[in-house]
């Protein structure tokens, strides 16, 4: 056996320690059309330990609606090909009792984690009545999304804090991470008041009759350590898709930041947009920003007045190790 330096062996060390130990020791279910445990994923997240599980899922379409509010729960595409692993469900807010209620995947669990998979709400396919409809609904902390697609229409993803809209208390904001993910909509499709990184993601617009917004974001208070930060994406649109806003703010203090992304030329030039039936402007408190951004999108000379450019030093503090850091000094980016 060819022997290892010393350095080689710490490094093959602390990569365990720090990539997978949070994941060792879990009990391992399988979900699968047939031989397998379960046939559907919500009966293995139910089998699932209170202490979290890895639950492996075999190619097909699964429709049902699944809920996990139990920590350390694995959904792991078997797969080299995400679209070949479907959860897909077709409820709409006007179906269900609003929008929060329509989801396909509710998460509340912290230290979930998803790979290879695609996540579907194909209410707008089978509905000639507009109405919100989510694909994910994420509300843990310390959640991973890695190679997952997310598909919907009108808020496909909501990417969400506990009880921190609106001077809701004990106000509890919780960090995700989405890398290399394929995110699909037109409406506000990625909003909620989650602190969240997206890192190497394609964010894609489908047509609307009247544009459309890529972001929501809903901080409400100026001390809520909430906010999107895209960070190396790329901007796409289907083919005769345009006027579409980086952003409107749900909430006064929305903050969004791009950094490193490129963008279509689906982006309007002024970047952002207000909340036009808010009582009153909201686009002078929020925190809308930009960093080398790239592409026929990107106009920083004719952004509206209320967004900023950053500097190299300001951006610095959005990069994922620093901004999802928190109390725990948790890094997202050695969660695989």
């Amino acid at each position: 056996m060819r022997r290892l330096r010393l350095g080689s062996v710490f490094v093959v060390i602390a990569a365990l320690i720090c990539g997978t130990a949070w994941a060792r020791g879990l009990k391992t279910i399988t979900v699968g059309p047939s031989g397998a445990d379960f046939t559907s994923i919500q009966a293995a997240v139910n089998a699932a330990p209170e202490t979290g599980a890895v639950i492996r899922i075999e190619p097909g379409t699964y429709r049902e609606v699944v809920h996990v509010d139990k920590p350390k729960i694995q959904f792991r595409g078997v797969t080299k090909d995400p679209s070949k692993v479907v959860l897909v469900y077709g409820n709409s807010a006007a179906s269900t009792c609003g929008t929060s209620c329509s989801a396909t995947l509710f998460v509340t669990g912290d230290d979930f984690f998803a790979g290879m998979m695609t996540i579907a709400n194909d209410y707008s396919k089978t509905s000639d009545v507009p109405s919100q409809a989510v694909a994910l609904m994420v509300r843990g902390d310390r959640d991973v999304f890695r190679k997952v697609r997310l598909l919907g229409a009108q808020d496909t993803l909501y990417a969400a804090s506990e009880k921190c809209m609106d001077g809701r208390s004990p106000c509890s904001v919780k960090r995700q991470y989405f890398s290399d993910c394929y995110i699909e909509g037109h409406v506000d499709f990625i909003f909620g008041d989650a602190k969240a990184v997206f890192d190497r993601c394609e964010i894609h617009s489908i047509p609307h009759v009247a544009g459309g917004y890529l972001t929501a974001q809903s901080r409400s208070k100026p001390e809520q350590d909430s906010g999107y930060v895209f960070d190396h994406c790329t901007l796409t649109a289907d083919p005769g898709v345009k006027n579409i806003y980086l952003g409107r703010p749900w909430r006064d203090y929305s903050t969004v930041i791009y950094m490193n992304t490129k963008m279509g030329a689906h982006i309007a030039p002024e970047g952002w947009s207000d909340w036009k039936s808010a009582p009153a402007p909201r686009l002078p408190m929020t925190t809308y920003a930009e960093f080398n951004s790239s592409g026929p999108g990107a106009n920083a000379a004719a952004r509206e007045k209320w967004s900023k450019q950053l500097t190299k030093a300001e951006a610095r503090k959005y990069e994922a190790k620093t901004f999802l850091a928190g109390a725990d000094a948790w890094d997202p980016t050695k969660v695989k």
